[in-house]
C-alpha cells in the first residue's frame, strides 16, 4: 500500500518558523514568518513524525512492533498473523489469513490515505514469486545482480560456487 502525503501527516513536537519566500508581498516590506503547525516535505524532521504517527496507530491496533527492525510490526491471535512492514511511504502487509488481511487493510485506510498497491511483485529490489497451488513463496535478487554486473562492467564474467563449505570454520 502506498499512503498518500506521507510526511503532512505527523505532528510537530517542537516550534518551527519558515520565513516567506521573498517575493511574498506585504505593504509594510517587513520579512513575515509563519509557525507550521504541521511537518512539510523539505523538513528534516517530517519522516521521523510520520514514523511515529505510524507507530502510534499501529500499536493502538494491538501491532508489536519487531525488536530487530523498528519498522516491522506484527499483530497475531491464534494462529492468524499479519505484518506490517514501513518502508518510507509504502506499508507491505503480509498475512496466513485474507479476512485478517483485509481488515487491517480497513483499519488502515481509515486512518490514513492509502492506495492499495495489489499483490507485492517486487519489494526493495526483491523479485517475489508465489504459486499459490504448490505452496511456493520465492524471493529472488536477480534483476538487483545483474543491474551491479552491468554497472561494474561484469556481465561477461563466470560465475563459481562459493570457496566456502557451509560448517566450514577458519
Amino acid at each position: 500500500m502506498d499512503v498518500k502525503t506521507t510526511f503532512l501527516i505527523g505532528d510537530l513536537t517542537v516550534e518551527i518558523y519558515m520565513c516567506h519566500v521573498e517575493d511574498f508581498a506585504t505593504e509594510r516590506k517587513v520579512k513575515l514568518f509563519c509557525k507550521l503547525k504541521r511537518p512539510i516535505y523539505v523538513l528534516k524532521e517530517a519522516s521521523r513524525q510520520w514514523y511515529l504517527k505510524f507507530d502510534e496507530v499501529a500499536c493502538s491496533h494491538d501491532f508489536v512492533e519487531c525488536k530487530m527492525d523498528k519498522c516491522v510490526y506484527v499483530e497475531q491471535i491464534g494462529g492468524r498473523f499479519v505484518f506490517l512492514v514501513l518502508y518510507v511511504d509504502d506499508v507491505l502487509l503480509v498475512s496466513n489469513e485474507a479476512r485478517f488481511l483485509q481488515d487491517t487493510k480497513n483499519f488502515s485506510s481509515k486512518r490514513f490515505d492509502i492506495k492499495d498497491m495489489g499483490e507485492a511483485t517486487y519489494v526493495l529490489g526483491i523479485k517475489i514469486d508465489r504459486d499459490r497451488s504448490r505452496g511456493f513463496l520465492g524471493l529472488s535478487q536477480k534483476v538487483y545482480i545483474d543491474k551491479l554486473l552491468k554497472r561494474y562492467d561484469m556481465t561477461h564474467c563466470k560465475s563459481r560456487e562459493a570457496p566456502l563449505i557451509k560448517g566450514d570454520i577458519f
